[in-house]
């Protein structure tokens, strides 16, 4: 068995960033044959020229695609969020922590269901703080969006660029 080839399919069979150690404990490989064959596929697959990378995020490892060929899977896939959604998402990742009722006060009374819809995708965690939710993004957020980071920052940093391109 190739290791390079064993971490290349864990992490194409994956929908979640996966951590070294994940992949040694279900491949059978040992963590730096594991750590070796990310460099090397990272590697790989950027002089390949590939639209797809492997990015680390914390301490997890994923394939996405290069923020260059985005607008073109986009094309092709079926969005599971709306554009009302995604605004709400974007509102909270931008502001986070935000309170729901703030969210409510600017985006009106859809909020509910957009923040019911973004917590089932497991894209923003709600914690009660008084009579409303406080919300922020989870790590899913970061995967989801390939953003290469979790902190808020980074988050903010990667819609403002996201922006500048719309």
């Amino acid at each position: 068995m190739d290791p390079r080839g064993a971490v290349e399919a864990a992490l194409f069979a994956s929908a979640k960033g996966l951590r070294v150690v994940d992949i040694a404990d279900r491949t059978g490989l040992t963590e730096e044959t594991v750590r070796v064959s990310l460099k090397s596929l990272t590697i790989e697959y950027e002089r390949m020229g590939s639209a797809i990378k492997i990015a680390k995020i914390d301490s997890e490892y994923a394939f996405q695609l290069k923020d260059e060929y985005a607008h073109y899977a986009e094309k092709f896939s079926e969005s599971e969020i709306s554009r009302f959604v995604l605004r709400t998402a974007a509102a909270i990742a931008y502001n986070q922590p935000v309170l729901q009722s703030e969210l409510f006060r600017t985006l009106g009374a859809r909020v509910y269901d957009d923040v019911r819809k973004l917590t089932e995708l497991d894209l923003i965690n709600g914690r009660q703080k008084g009579q409303t939710l406080e919300l922020t993004t989870t790590r899913r957020f970061a995967e989801y969006f390939g953003i290469e980071g979790t902190s808020k920052a980074d988050i903010k940093k990667w819609i403002e660029k996201m922006d500048k391109r719309n």
